[in-house]
């Protein structure tokens, strides 16, 4: 990765030798992003012996981003780390986390607002592919989840077409692990495993290949179904990443109002459970997993609407409402059939806005299962913006078995600068259906009530600070929706941060 650094400054010097040659810009991007975590139960519920976990994770991005009326590349190079992680003095055994977060390339066929181009049919055509961030909407099925410091990007096409106020894009995307000449067929392990995983008995071990190791909570490997797996996280393809998907994207935008629909869908490598035997000085154990090495794919598919709409002529009244459904077949292959809706009103003032909402998600009804899988997965999107911000419910965490009903309720206030604002959230957290305690009894719907304060404060153009704090008021549905034990656990958590975004950009116009 030392030579992708060494790199950057080359094509930087090349694409402005070729934009000092004709009609193009060409612009700079950085970023360095610090956060400071203190976290006693984000994501699922501490165990009450359990001490408060405190650090600081950074993000560092240097982009380059090039524009010509007929073609536009974009390259961004990002290192994510947590400060300490690694020694003062690195070796090379020590790995690193850099990666190209994106790398892209747009070949723009039409664009009647450039006047360079002899003007066509259509007003905008473009063919993007590479590496690429993938944001729709309010980024509730598909988004860049800029929260995490990893962020989302997909390798993929994007055909994009816009005509007027039409936007129509087409999107494919086909993953691989291995380019070897020994490698046949097509099967794919569908994520980044350790190198090393515990077997049953908590010995260390290399993961096995093609293999993705079931985790215990106490860290062990363990058989699919056991009482101590953890709940598996259900979204975003935490547990199994996509082999391929294609989406079809439509939107129309008149007046004050914009309808999109989205046609969306994703395939996913079979899979045999298997275990391999570990000996590790007198203990035998194992690793117990998902072997993806069966031919043949699952295919999901998501389909709806959402519908963006000012009730007003000055676009004080905002109303938002969407409804998905989901079928086919889970990455797991089981039968599929779940729904999502959704409906917020936001009423703006001169410095305030105050918006109610209500998300339902459908899930299974553990007194009454059945062959159907009705858990419903929110795709690619951010989980963290809509379902609480300390990442209780479909984030990397997971999500409740039984599905989810949340009413909400948001305030925020903007200073007239607009240099300072400050939000406060709370979410009224429900199991959309039924499910049960450790004796088969169904346990309270109630799951907690989450608050969420935000302000964030803008000392210059190119600088943010952020603070940010969040409390999950817990209940023993809770712990039993995260497959916890009720007594084991404090049912209370909490979660502050504070974070500085700095974000300087220059440009660099140039013309004949």
């Amino acid at each position: 990765m030392g030579k992708q650094l060494k790199r950057i400054p080359v094509l930087a010097l090349l694409l402005l030798g070729i934009a000092s040659r004709v009609h193009a810009q060409l612009s700079l991007q950085a970023q360095i992003r610090p956060r400071a975590e203190l976290r006693g139960g984000v994501g699922t519920l501490q165990p009450k012996e359990a001490n408060p976990a405190a650090f600081i994770s950074q993000r560092s991005r240097l982009g380059i981003n090039y524009q010509h009326p007929r073609l536009q590349l974009q390259f961004s190079l990002q290192d994510v780390r947590i400060w300490g992680q690694d020694a003062s003095s690195v070796s090379n055994a020590d790995g690193n986390r850099l990666s190209m977060h994106e790398a892209w390339a747009e070949w723009i066929i039409a664009n009647k607002k450039d006047s360079s181009w002899s003007h066509g049919v259509l007003d905008y055509l473009s063919i993007r592919i590479g590496r690429q961030e993938l944001v729709y909407d309010d980024q509730r099925l598909i988004g860049n989840l800029d929260w995490l410091q990893q962020a989302r990007r997909h390798d993929a096409a994007l055909i994009r077409m816009m005509q007027s106020g039409w936007q129509v894009d087409l999107a494919l995307a086909f993953n691989q692990n291995t380019d070897a000449f020994t490698y046949n067929g097509t099967t794919y392990t569908p994520a980044n495993v350790l190198p090393y995983v515990k077997d049953s008995k908590g010995n260390l071990a290399p993961t096995p290949s093609g293999f993705i190791p079931a985790v215990a909570s106490n860290g062990n490997s363990a058989k699919n179904g056991t009482p101590a797996l953890q709940n598996p996280p259900s979204t975003n393809a935490a547990t199994q990443n996509y082999k391929a998907f294609q989406f079809l994207y439509a939107a129309k935008t008149w007046k004050q109002h914009r309808v999109a629909a989205l046609l969306f869908a994703d395939q996913f490598g079979r899979y045999t459970q298997d275990s391999v035997r570990n000996v590790a000085g007198t203990d035998t154990g194992y690793i117990y997993g998902k072997r993806f090495n069966t031919a043949g794919v699952v295919t999901r598919v998501t389909s709806g609407l959402q519908w963006n709409a000012a009730l007003d002529p000055g676009k004080k009244c905002l109303l938002q409402a969407g409804a998905w459904s989901q079928w086919g077949k889970d990455r797991d292959g089981n039968n599929l059939l779940a729904w999502m809706g959704s409906i917020n009103l936001t009423f703006k003032q001169t410095n305030w806005q105050y918006t109610a909402g209500f998300d339902l998600l459908s899930g299974n009804d553990a007194l009454n299962p059945g062959s159907v899988n009705h858990r419903f997965d929110p795709l690619y999107g951010t989980p963290h913006k809509f379902w609480g911000q300390m990442d209780y419910f479909y984030a990397g965490t997971g999500a409740p078995a039984g599905g989810l009903k949340n009413p909400y309720l948001k305030v925020k206030y903007t200073g007239k600068s607009q240099r300072f604002n400050a939000g406060l959230d709370y979410h009224y957290f429900l199991l959309a259906n039924d499910q049960q305690d450790a004796a088969g009894k169904a346990i309270s719907r109630y799951l907690g009530s989450e608050f969420d304060l935000l302000m964030q404060y803008q000392p210059a153009s190119w600088a943010t600070l952020e603070y940010g704090a969040g409390f999950m008021a817990g209940t023993t549905s809770l712990a039993y929706a995260k497959n916890l034990n009720p007594d084991a656990v404090r049912h209370n958590g909490w979660w502050t941060y504070l974070s500085l975004n700095i974000r300087p950009s220059i440009l660099i116009n140039t013309k004949n």
